[in-house]
């Protein structure tokens, strides 16, 4: 089946008591055993498993063509279980533009249980190949990255990996599985925040990790997922799975949007840079064009000026929410440096915009009055 065939069949069945088009949500947290002790329905309690979670977990691990899933509450906790499924001592690289959350999250807890990180540009492959140390056992990308916009090659750092004998994890969340399959690329893992576009309404937090192979590895992914207990309730399952109904449409209009913003800003007289993998003056555009089915619905920009500027510009939307996070319906901009914190390489004077499914003619009519 097609891609956009998957999203909206996946994991979703016709209740046998029913006849409901759409399962139900199972708020149970315990399930009825045999007499002789058994679980012939395949569950026993929720944070083990539940029938809504295996739903998306199946779902989202058809969409990105993996073998297994395992669900998280948040996209945090899906990284973490990465790390975790580690060993005290073991070394990783991680890209030195990478989501703040999880950098400070290997500079924090993980450095006091002695995992060992080291940042690297992700598009320097000689650097990557230095990094190596007989300890490193992961390689993290993130690809395009948060906030920079830069793209990985996936089959050029799995390849050096692989020789390495380590396993690479992808973080697809910005491309999601309709515009990247990293899998095909040679990725081991792939991990989202599924809050973001998965769900793409803006009303649940989780995460998703994705293993290529239902190997040693992810059994140690999920074992921490079910023994730690860091799961999403059913109905947030429910609701996300009903938001990747609609994925591959919505992908669509933001991909759409976002290049005709780019566009438009490129052009514009207060802008002083661009960043958008769309674009052909992108430096990893043509990468991207053969990494990606289309170009993604988030893009940053750098404003003409200081921080203040950028956040004068910020104060004069009307349409755009000013707000973390992205992958909703609705289009929001962040000044992200004053989110990273005193880590942050994030220029100043740049704005990070996810953009929504309104009109492209109200998306850009907005942006123009507040930069001018």
């Amino acid at each position: 089946m097609k891609i956009e065939t998957i999203a909206i069949h996946s994991g979703n069945h016709p209740d046998e008591s029913t006849g409901a088009v759409v399962s139900p949500i199972n708020l149970a947290t315990t399930f009825e055993r045999d007499a002789d002790g058994s679980y012939p329905k395949g569950y026993k309690y929720s944070r083990t498993n539940n029938p809504n979670r295996a739903s998306l977990e199946q779902c989202v691990a058809e969409l990105e063509g993996g073998s297994c899933a395992a669900a998280f509450s948040s996209g945090s906790a899906a990284a973490m279980a990465l790390f975790q499924a580690l060993s005290a001592g073991d070394h990783v690289i991680v890209p030195d533009d990478m989501y703040h959350g999880i950098a400070n999250m290997l500079r924090g807890m993980f450095a006091q249980w002695n995992l060992q990180h080291t940042f690297v540009n992700m598009q320097d492959m000689q650097a990557l190949e230095d990094a190596f140390q007989s300890n490193t056992k992961l390689v993290l990308i993130e690809t395009p990255s948060n906030p920079m916009m830069k793209v990985t090659d996936i089959k050029a750092i799995s390849d050096i990996t692989h020789n390495h004998h380590a396993i690479v994890a992808c973080d697809n969340t910005f491309a999601t599985p309709i515009l990247q399959s990293p899998f095909s690329f040679g990725a081991d893992l792939v991990f989202h925040a599924t809050t973001k576009y998965l769900n793409g309404h803006s009303d649940v937090i989780g995460g998703i990790v994705v293993a290529k192979h239902d190997d040693d590895f992810f059994k140690r992914i999920r074992d921490i997922q079910q023994v730690g207990g860091a799961v999403p309730a059913p109905f947030d399952c429910f609701l996300t799975l009903r938001g990747i109904r609609t994925l591959a449409i919505r992908m669509n209009v933001h991909c759409a949007n976002a290049m005709a913003v780019a566009e438009f800003l490129s052009n514009h007289s207060s802008v002083e840079k661009v960043h958008y993998p769309g674009l052909i003056t992108h430096p990893n555009h043509a990468l991207a064009s053969k990494q990606m089915k289309q170009f993604g619905g988030m893009l940053s920009f750098q404003i003409k000026g200081d921080a203040a500027r950028a956040f004068e510009v910020a104060s004069k939307v009307k349409l755009f929410t000013r707000a973390t996070s992205l992958g909703g319906v609705e289009s929001l901009i962040e000044h992200r440096a004053s989110i990273e914190g005193p880590h942050t390489t994030t220029p100043q004077n740049l704005l990070r915009l996810s953009i929504g499914l309104e009109h492209i003619d109200d998306i850009i009519a907005d942006l123009e009055q507040a930069l001018s």
